[in-house]
């Protein structure tokens, strides 16, 4: 589909919000008027001095009262339907955007049947949204006007997102300007999943690479170590992410976790976070060498505990692996225990999603963090297996909700992405008190996180005037471990950004 634009720049938004409408579907946004005689569906976007038109050529999916007599809807040709507005006296750019929007997620909704739950809100933070009213002094009801009224959010998510909110602003309020976290990025898996678009590298093809990684990596390391200290920068988190970071050896991991010990000041860390999300790849000794250098917060993921869905996705260990991961990492004395859910995989049903449900709050970990299932270009999945589950997947996520906080936990961070179904949401639930503060803080631009290894993405925040600055590491290890040398060069941003270099 086509989405023409005119007199305006906001295409990406518009682009956005019409995508979570028409799943998989490529929505290509071109500037200009679209061709008299034009056979195509397309939308068209004209802003025209006060005049905000939507003109659409669109087949209609479901019967409604937009379409009744509209030609054509009998046998599903393409109609051309007109909306209009006007600009008030005045209007900033953001708010004939949000005409657009309103516009256009009216049409769409009577068009398709469907009303996305975060109703215009197209971007991945929400609740920074909340956050930023909650700042200017918005009450409840005021939210309620701005967030249901005008931006057409659902209850359900409104109150979501206000209780993310309420749990995150404490938390968010213990940072500084010289405060940081710390990614360490261990880029490998045992196997690759079906919907995973990270850069991961399956043991198999790559574990000739990870000798060499792991010195270049503790190379980096060091040399960051040197920059932070230079500029008095204090480490509150850490975080190990991939990948899957166990799928190193214990003696692997022990040199890791040995040069950060021995190359930063720990003194001032509130959390250390290690990703052990595939239990094929827990040991008692790997998780003995964990505790025993710092790490007090681990995730073991079990995405489902159903035995084909996990054989579907590629996930070769079975429920029962899972289970005995999850007791060995008690055993070791892990007090604060993570579990990742995915709700909506291939071939799973509603009833196998809430025995997955069944089986994990049995468990009581003190954190289950709920992910829509999101289909992404670079993962095997593709959307076509993935639109199966569009019925479901809302339901499962409700579900989920309303046990996880019924037992105890509380939402306390929240994030979306395009390409998820049904353009639901990732969240994080955690007994009060054990909440990830790292997953809190990769979320708000007023925190610097600092990335080591393959894929990492340093994003260096100033708290005063807003500034986000960003520096890349290569994506794949065998770049990383070839071109270290300007990966090294690159962590000289760090010191302009702080206003040393």
């Amino acid at each position: 589909m086509t989405f023409y634009i005119k007199g305006h720049r906001f295409g990406y938004e518009l682009q956005r919000l019409a995508q979570t409408f028409f799943f998989g579907e490529k929505i290509e946004v071109i500037e200009g008027a679209p061709d008299d005689g034009v056979e195509r569906e397309y939308l068209y976007a004209l802003l025209d001095g006060q005049r905000l038109l939507l003109r659409a050529r669109l087949r209609a999916r479901v019967q409604s009262g937009l379409f009744a007599d509209a030609a054509g809807w009998e046998d599903k040709k393409p109609v051309v339907i007109l909306l209009e507005d006007r600009a008030g006296p005045g209007d900033p750019p953001k708010q004939l955007e949000h005409k657009f929007a309103a516009l256009l997620y009216g049409l769409l909704s009577q068009l398709t049947g469907l009303t996305p739950q975060w109703g215009v809100l197209t971007g991945i933070r929400p609740v920074r949204l909340f956050l930023t009213q909650m700042e200017n002094g918005l009450d409840e009801p005021a939210l309620r006007r701005h967030f249901i009224g005008e931006r057409q959010v659902s209850e359900e998510r409104f109150q979501l997102a206000l209780d993310t909110a309420r749990i995150e602003r404490p938390l968010l309020s213990r940072l500084s300007e010289r405060d940081f976290s710390l990614y360490v990025s261990i880029p490998f898996c045992p196997t690759r999943c079906a919907y995973c678009s990270f850069v991961s590298h399956s043991i198999g093809r790559a574990a000739k690479l990870i000798p060499a990684y792991l010195d270049r990596l503790c190379e980096e390391l060091a040399d960051l170590a040197r920059i932070i200290s230079e500029l008095g920068l204090r480490l509150r988190t850490v975080y190990f992410g991939g990948g899957t970071p166990t799928t190193l050896t214990a003696e692997q991991l022990a040199r890791l976790m040995d040069t950060i010990s021995d190359s930063f000041d720990l003194s001032g860390l509130w959390e250390y976070t290690v990703e052990a999300g595939r239990p094929d790849t827990v040991t008692a000794e790997k998780l003995r060498t964990i505790r025993s250098h710092g790490a007090h917060r681990i995730s073991i993921n079990p995405q489902t505990l159903e035995e084909g869905v996990l054989r579907e996705i590629g996930r070769r260990h079975t429920s029962a692996q899972l289970l005995e991961a999850y007791q060995m990492a008690r055993s070791e004395g892990f007090d604060s225990i993570n579990m990742d859910l995915i709700a909506g995989l291939p071939t799973d049903t509603r009833e196998g999603f809430s025995r997955t449900l069944d089986g994990v709050l049995r468990l009581a970990p003190e954190n289950i963090t709920v992910h829509t299932l999101t289909v992404k270009r670079a993962a095997d999945l593709t959307f076509p297996q993935a639109r199966a589950e569009l019925d479901l997947v809302c339901g499962m996520v409700d579900e989920a909700r309303q046990r996880i906080t019924s037992a105890g936990l509380n939402p306390y961070y929240l994030y979306r992405q395009a390409g998820s179904l049904s353009s639901l949401e990732n969240v994080g639930y955690a007994k009060p008190g054990t909440e990830g503060l790292y997953n809190i803080y990769i979320m708000d631009d007023s925190h610097t996180v600092l990335a080591v290894g393959a894929g990492g993405a340093t994003k260096l925040c100033r708290r005063s005037d807003g500034r986000i600055e960003r520096v890349f590491n290569y994506k794949y290890p065998y770049e990383y471990i070839e071109r270290f040398d300007t990966v090294r060069a690159r962590k000289e941003k760090i010191r302009q950004f702080y206003g040393r270099g």
